[in-house]
């Protein structure tokens, strides 16, 4: 693992990324694991390198929702940088590999020494903001075949492969359906040539294809990421 695998820690000025570094170790995030589950106290921060998490939120009654997906673009428990010691939303590994693990204490040191450091959570805490508003009005309003597009889009991009696992059940949970809606919608984009799924792997066949199929959602998330992250 290079040490500029996660986007927010590489895009830091050298004497503050390095100094981060040093502060880190690395652990290996399973598939399946809970990270952190809502309300509970944060101890630590995780920054993915080849990993990637869905963030959850409960609803009483009706099992959860995801609401989010953190890959080596983000962070998992960027509220610490707010003050704030617990998540809203339970955190679960949806592609095991690799993070860098920051203890909280240190995270708070290093986001007052660190302009920089306060810049980008704050950056990334805006553009998380603005990514669960698109998907709130992405639930509500497309259907779920350009929904499923969006989201293997999404895993796509954060597992660095075009093969990855995912069962219909975490499927259902991830877009809030039961499991022959996921059926249909996943039958659709193999019909197309445009994926392949079997016993809880999914294959990409046609990247640009699926990016064809799927809502506008997709590239609102992108878009936004690259303004308030990139620009």
């Amino acid at each position: 693992m290079t040490q500029a695998e996660n986007a927010l820690i590489r895009g830091l000025p050298a004497a503050d990324r390095k100094r981060l570094l040093a502060l880190c170790e690395p652990v290996e995030l399973v598939l399946t694991e809970r990270l952190v589950e809502a309300g509970a106290p944060m101890s630590q921060v995780l920054f993915p390198v080849d990993s990637f998490v869905s963030q959850v939120l409960e609803v009483p009654g009706h099992g959860g929702l995801e609401v989010g997906m953190v890959g080596r673009e983000g962070v998992i428990g960027a509220t610490l940088a707010l003050g704030v010691g617990a998540s809203p939303v339970r955190s679960v590994v949806q592609g095991g590999g690799l993070a860098w693990r920051l203890g909280s204490v240190h995270f708070g040191r290093e986001l007052e020494r660190s302009p920089a450091l306060r810049r980008t959570m704050h950056r990334y805490l805006y553009v998380t903001l603005e990514q669960l508003a698109t998907a709130s009005a992405c639930r509500r309003f497309h259907a779920l075949g350009p929904r499923l597009a969006r989201w293997l889009l999404m895993s796509h991009d954060r597992a660095h492969a075009d093969q990855f696992q995912v069962t219909h059940e975490f499927l259902g949970l991830m877009l809030g359906v039961r499991r022959v809606g996921v059926t249909v919608a996943a039958g659709g984009l193999q019909a197309h040539g445009l994926i392949h799924y079997h016993r809880g792997t999914v294959q990409v066949r046609d990247r640009i294809g699926l990016e064809a199929q799927a809502c506008s959602c997709y590239a609102a998330d992108r878009a936004v990421y690259k303004l308030r992250m990139q620009g």
